[in-house]
């Protein structure tokens, strides 16, 4: 028998619509037109011009026949078009499958097959490894080129058409499709696996829009920001900030290269307020050249993640006039899920005491549903103690859909009701954890995440090469880089230098081993590889 609050009170489109972060463009648009939405060098537009862009885009696709259950691949830096993709793309029922822009050529071939993309839209830039992907795929995918004024290279055009072309044959009034229901996919992202191909991780509609609304609230981001696009959008859809900025009827300008000289000269020149970025680039800001330099007046709130930052790195950050937030999540969790929420007492702490504080990876975010450190078989919670050593583990809105075409990864992620990170960490009496160790042995370089497996394949395959290790080193700049522990084979000799480039000719430029270490490889008595002794010695290197 029904209650009194189930009769007569049905959803229907008066007050049940599916959540998008689509719609929050549309009111940026409407409300603010002639708000600036992008910059980048002497191209600025407005948010309606931004949306017209968006709606010709989603226009000229949809005409071609794209909808829901499509892929279209972007291989973009961060311009005004990878901006423009992230709404008019998904505005055609159709999934948004951001490249990641380092990667080698197989990898890339790997995505879009698996991924099944329709469509590539890719900068001049990557065209090198871009006709290489295209040679490997066993079809033919339209590809569409980007040729972005700010780019002095020689890359070259690989399709039919350029991007402006595609637009012109759009309607700037196209009103889009709304998802059917909010669980549908919006964004495909895909992962550094740590065996064998990288996963697909699927988006849905609900969890982008909780991102653009969670990460202003959780970050206290005012209305109208200017932000600084130091984070690839790629990753993870730029940890939803598309979308973000949207919400917020923010201002995005663009960098292309980022370097220290960029960095100083957007914030001084156009007054940047925030900025997201992996710990690479708080080194980048710290160890600034003189001449590389601007004076700015005010306060730049800075999102970091990836790598926990070094005490050292935090304390100097802020004593340039930024103030950094330090927050902690995966692929599969929309980016940022936890944050070391702030406790003004804490200010009173000495820098070093403070900034080892600061490093910790927090609390869930409001909009999180479940976090925990737990025993990875029982799920049993560890003790709040600092001390006890557990597996990260989430719940709730801001998880992934789960891995395309992938159920048996899919099942194994989500056993026993929470999603397994395979990161470990501790929990504090105060409810915040705090990573130690990653299960996966996966090394976070510069924000790009490395898998030792793939680079130890590589190595494996040198002729002199017996054994080989890979584990992460602490590094300042890069929060970590790859060492690599290799035994040669009896009777050969080799140098590190020629490790390294067997390295380079075989693997993305990011994955290669900074460090190479000839040495016997400690071992259990069963033969396995004791990587804990091998990080330490990294460690002491």
């Amino acid at each position: 028998m029904t209650n009194i609050y189930e009769q007569d009170l049905d959803r229907n489109p008066a007050n049940h619509i599916p959540l998008s972060p689509l719609p929050l463009i549309e009111r940026s648009a409407s409300v603010f037109p002639n708000r600036p939405s992008v910059i980048h060098g002497s191209r600025r537009y407005t948010w309606f011009e931004t949306w017209s862009r968006a709606r010709k885009l989603g226009s000229a696709l949809s005409s071609r026949g794209l909808g829901k259950g499509d892929t279209v691949a972007v291989m973009l830096p961060n311009i005004p078009e990878m901006f423009e993709c992230h709404f008019g793309i998904p505005m055609t029922g159709a999934v948004i499958n951001a490249l990641n822009t380092r990667l080698d050529a197989t990898t890339i071939a790997f995505i879009l097959n698996h991924g099944e993309a329709n469509v590539l839209i890719t900068d001049r830039e990557f065209s090198p490894t871009i006709s290489v992907a295209l040679s490997e795929l066993d079809r033919e995918i339209t590809v569409i080129d980007v040729d972005d004024p700010e780019y002095i290279g020689d890359g070259k055009r690989l399709g039919n058409q350029t991007y402006e072309e595609l637009l012109a044959e759009g309607e700037p009034f196209y009103e889009g499709r709304d998802p059917d229901d909010e669980w549908d996919a919006i964004s495909l992202n895909y992962t550094s696996g740590t065996t064998g191909n990288p996963k697909g991780v699927v988006y849905s509609h609900r969890g982008a829009y909780l991102g653009a609304v969670g990460n202003p609230l959780t970050w206290s981001m005012p209305q109208n920001p200017t932000y600084l696009w130091t984070l690839p959008m790629f990753h993870c859809n730029g940890w939803t900030f598309p979308w973000v900025l949207a919400a917020l009827t923010g201002t995005s300008v663009c960098l292309r290269n980022v370097t220290a000289a960029n960095i100083f000269g957007a914030i001084a020149e156009e007054g940047v307020t925030h900025f997201c970025g992996a710990p690479v680039v708080l080194g980048l800001v710290i160890n600034a050249e003189e001449a590389e330099r601007r004076a700015f007046d005010h306060s730049v709130e800075i999102m970091t993640a990836a790598a926990p930052p070094p005490p050292a790195v935090l304390e100097r950050i802020e004593s340039m006039g930024f103030r950094v937030t330090h927050v902690y999540g995966l692929t599969e969790t929309y980016g940022p899920s936890t944050i070391c929420a702030w406790h003004p007492e804490w200010d009173a702490l000495e820098p070093v005491a403070r900034a080892k504080v600061k490093s910790r990876q927090g609390v869930r975010y409001p909009i999180a549903e479940g976090l925990m450190v737990a025993d990875p078989n029982t799920l049993e919670p560890v003790p709040q103690d600092g001390d006890t050593m557990g597996e990260v583990f989430f719940r709730g809105n801001l998880v992934m859909k789960g891995y395309l075409k992938n159920p048996t990864a899919t099942e194994e992620a989500f056993r026993g009701g929470w999603f397994h990170s395979g990161d470990l960490g501790v929990w504090h009496p105060d409810g915040y954890i705090e990573l130690r160790d990653r299960s996966k042995d996966i090394i976070i370089s510069g924000g790009e995440n490395i898998s030792t497996i793939e680079v130890e394949g590589v190595i494996f395959g040198h002729p002199k090469v017996l054994e080989a290790a890979v584990v992460a080193r602490p590094d300042e700049k890069w929060g970590e880089t790859p060492c690599a522990f290799v035994t040669l084979k009896p009777g050969e000799s080799a140098t590190a230098d020629e490790i390294i480039q067997y390295c380079r000719d075989n693997l993305a430029h990011f994955k290669i081993p900074r460090t190479v270490v000839f040495t016997d490889l400690p071992k259990t008595s069963t033969g396995k590889i004791q990587k804990f002794k091998l990080r330490d010695q990294a460690a002491a290197l």
